[in-house]
């Protein structure tokens, strides 16, 4: 798969998160340690499950179409953690247990309705998705609109809106992006009075910085180079 050792990887990660959450007061269980699978073949996924990961991230709705049926039989939890776009919801509720990057209000109401069409019981975990900076490359709702998405989506029956994620600017220096993990997690604690129901999931962090996000009350990190080496070049 790789020149690197996924069950060696998985160990050193799981010490880091240890010890960054020593350093915040919490509990290493409380992380739930994400593997961001893209452009990893399902081969990776199961040495992964295998070496203990049990939830996985996905960007694109092909391409975990095209190798979901080499990860059959494991009990694992999949996020779509990648944009998604309005004519893919439909595929997207009926593939993922959580869909971690929900920024429009239509997309909602597509992803509720497509359950309710799928005759799927349960509802869909969803996280809203909020542009921490003005880039061009990046996804999310403004934080000026997140106040009524949330209200809207939470009122949505067949979603259950557990949260929020955001994806900072890259620095090559971890410590400049714990601003943006501080004002994600206030904007949680703001949101949570107003709608009047818990939002425990902070979904923060990824190989470069996901100690500094821990230390800011991540509760989900996203970890896909550090976990499975660099991705295969398609």
């Amino acid at each position: 798969m790789t020149q690197t050792s996924v069950p060696e990887n998985l160990q050193r990660i799981q010490e880091r998160i240890a010890q960054a959450a020593a350093r915040a007061g919490r509990r290493a269980e409380e992380i739930t340690l994400i593997g961001v699978s893209k452009m990893h073949p399902a081969d990776a996924i199961r040495e992964a499950y295998e070496a203990g990961i049990r939830h996985f991230g996905e960007n694109r709705i092909q391409e975990w179409e095209g190798k979901r049926a080499g990860t059959e039989g494991l009990a694992a939890t999949w996020h779509l953690i990648g944009h998604l776009q309005s004519n893919k919801t439909a595929r997207a509720a009926r593939l993922f247990h959580s869909v971690d990057s929900v920024d429009d209000f239509a997309i909602a109401q597509r992803l509720d309705r497509a359950r309710a069409e799928a005759g799927i019981t349960g509802k869909l975990r969803a996280l809203i998705e909020v542009r921490m900076a003005p880039e061009e490359t990046k996804s999310g709702v403004e934080i000026s609109e997140l106040s009524a998405l949330a209200e809207g989506l939470a009122n949505l029956p067949r979603l259950e809106l557990a949260g929020l994620m955001c994806i900072p600017p890259f620095f090559e220096e971890a410590e400049r992006v714990r601003p943006y993990f501080q004002r994600l997690r206030k904007l949680r604690d703001e949101l949570t009075g107003q709608i009047g129901s818990a939002l425990l999931v902070l979904s923060m962090g990824m190989s470069h910085d996901f100690e500094v996000a821990i230390e800011e009350g991540a509760t989900e990190v996203r970890v896909g180079t550090a976990l499975f080496g660099a991705r295969e070049v398609k």
